[in-house]
């Protein structure tokens, strides 16, 4: 297996591992290697989560509607000498199915793409009817605390209250509801960059070790309620049953 690079920050190497960890036991448990896995990467522009997948084994589609972001997809794989293990297509939630056909895929990555589509159930309904029985969703959304959080810091008190009183905003809890409305049941929940993303690079970098500490501090805390409803991304691991809807 390829080594894993150290990601540019703090949150992105804690969700990467936390990824790994999940795909790996998930992988054992369904018997199912990374070669053997057919991975959707959602709205996964450059390629940035696809080719750390791709070096560890696994067959990406990156599914994007920006032909802008796949071309740039194409020169990365190519530098990287990943072709064969990451291909291009263009496309959003709302043809999801068409481009992939049902039950065929045994993994789905949507990262920052519910918060931007105009119709979260439908784009979740969809990623579960790509999903084969057994499949698994790696899902990230901006969460509502932390936009209250950072807007009412930064001054803009009114937005805060605004955000705050947003009944469509995706939380743990409505995320939940929204997987298990099409038969995707959640396996694990964390927090990322609770505490991370408050840290500035410099401080991290001025300490030998800081890094791998503040990289453990965050897996140690992002399972923990308060911290995980304050962090700025909410990660959910899901798993589709043998029924949908």
């Amino acid at each position: 297996m390829a080594e894993l690079r150290r990601p540019r920050s703090v949150s992105s190497n804690v969700l990467l591992r936390l990824l790994l960890a999940q795909l790996g036991d998930w992988g054992t448990r369904h018997g199912i290697t990374p070669a053997e896995s057919t991975v959707i990467d959602l709205g996964g522009g450059t390629g940035g989560l696809a080719s750390s997948l791709a070096l560890q084994g696994y067959r990406v589609t990156v599914v994007d509607p920006s032909p802008d972001a796949l071309a740039s997809l194409e020169r990365r794989t190519a530098e990287a000498g990943l072709e064969g293990r990451i291909e291009g297509r263009q496309g959003d939630t709302s043809d999801l199915v068409q481009l992939a056909g049902q039950a065929s895929a045994d993994l789905v990555i949507c990262h920052r793409v519910l918060e931007v589509v105009e119709a979260p159930e439908a784009a979740v309904a969809a990623i579960a009817e790509v999903l084969r029985p057994g499949g698994a969703l790696s899902l990230t959304v901006s969460q509502r605390r932390w936009l209250v959080l950072s807007q009412a810091l930064a001054g803009h008190f009114a937005l805060a209250r605004r955000t705050f009183a947003g009944a469509g905003r995706l939380d743990h809890d409505h995320i939940t509801a929204l997987l298990e409305a099409v038969g995707l049941r959640v396996l694990a929940s964390h927090g990322i960059g609770a505490l991370a993303d408050h840290v500035s690079e410099a401080t991290v970098e001025a300490e030998t070790g800081a890094y791998d500490e503040l990289t453990s501090l965050e897996l140690e805390i992002s399972q923990d309620p308060p911290f995980r409803s304050l962090a700025p991304l909410l990660h959910v691991f899901a798993e589709r049953g043998e029924r949908v809807g």
